[in-house]
């Protein structure tokens, strides 16, 4: 059904730009139309089905459609924050404040990414905060309720590339129907483990290849059920994953992270030199196979190496 329905407004994004309208307008009035006939269908069990694009770096801009919906986010509730903004031209969020008018407070560690932002036309358009500060577990609270943002939210997308368990694990200032967060799938479906805790964690300092950073899907899911999230997919991609409170999955399946879990087929790490080295599946593991992790379940420190026996890791 959804292909068919792709299928169509493809025909009808073509004729919306064929009488002037730009991208952006004629992307926003197709997802509208897509937004729509997904509604249409009740229970949709596997999200990757409604993803589409249109401000997201995949196909999260659908997901997070489709869940807003399916948890009845209110209108009280239509708040989101979002660190990790970068300059927010791609964004996990930015289709819910452009096409919805939903409330943002938008965070990123580049003074040069918030400027950025500032200076758009949204920004004035838009109900939109900005702050510019690195994101550490000891100050994410603050930061988040100085800006105004308390309680009650409609959503939070988590986006650090480094800390990103240990940040979210403290975050008690606001109380999200929804949760997108990035995790990371070199360290495969089965263990719960992250990185252990660094407040000045960065990704290349930390590792030349760029590999190791953030934690399993396996920590977000024993770290959601203990705040009273259920884990409901991941996007296609392999790099984000989708939370809802328990009492709002209103019919929509919780997962394991077994179920849930996507390899990315990204092929990012470098060498010594920053260069692209393109090396894919199991040879990641290999790559960072020294590096200390935390196992979620036991406290212990283990090496990335540990993970290499373990099942569908890395595959």
């Amino acid at each position: 059904m959804i292909r068919k329905i792709l299928s169509r407004l493809t025909i009808y994004l073509r004729a919306l730009l064929m009488v002037g309208r730009t991208i952006n307008e004629a992307k926003m009035l197709t997802a509208k139309l897509l937004v729509d006939a997904m509604r249409q269908r009740g229970v949709i069990a596997d999200i990757k089905e409604t993803e589409f694009k249109v401000f997201s770096q995949f196909g999260e801009d659908g997901i997070i459609q489709y869940l807003v919906h399916r948890a009845q986010i209110t209108p009280e509730e239509r708040v989101l924050v979002e660190f990790g903004s970068d300059f927010y031209g791609e964004a996990n969020t930015r289709f819910l404040v452009m096409q919805d008018y939903w409330r943002a407070l938008l965070m990123d560690g580049s003074e040069k990414s918030i400027a950025t932002i500032r200076k758009q036309p949204y920004f004035w358009e838009r109900d939109i905060s900005t702050v510019a500060s690195f994101i550490t577990a000891e100050n994410v609270n603050d930061l988040i309720g100085n800006a105004g943002f308390r309680g009650k939210i409609g959503l939070l997308s988590i986006d650090i590339d480094g800390v990103d368990y240990w940040v979210w694990d403290k975050i008690d200032v606001v109380n999200p129907v929804i949760v997108v967060a990035e995790f990371n799938s070199v360290f495969g479906p089965s263990r719960g483990v992250t990185v252990p805790y660094d407040p000045s964690f960065y990704r290349l300092d930390k590792h030349y290849s760029g590999l190791y950073w953030g934690c399993s899907l396996k920590a977000l899911e024993l770290l959601g059920a203990r705040k009273g999230y259920a884990l409901v997919g991941c996007n296609k991609a392999g790099n984000n994953c989708f939370f809802v409170k328990r009492d709002r999955l209103n019919g929509q399946p919780a997962l394991t992270s077994e179920q849930a879990y996507v390899e990315s087929p990204y092929r990012e790490s470098r060498d010594r030199k920053g260069n692209l080295t393109y090396v894919a599946g199991r040879a990641r593991l290999e790559i960072i196979a020294d590096m200390p992790l935390i196992d979620i379940a036991s406290g212990a420190t283990i090496q990335v190496r540990d993970l290499i026996q373990t099942e569908g890791a890395g595959s």
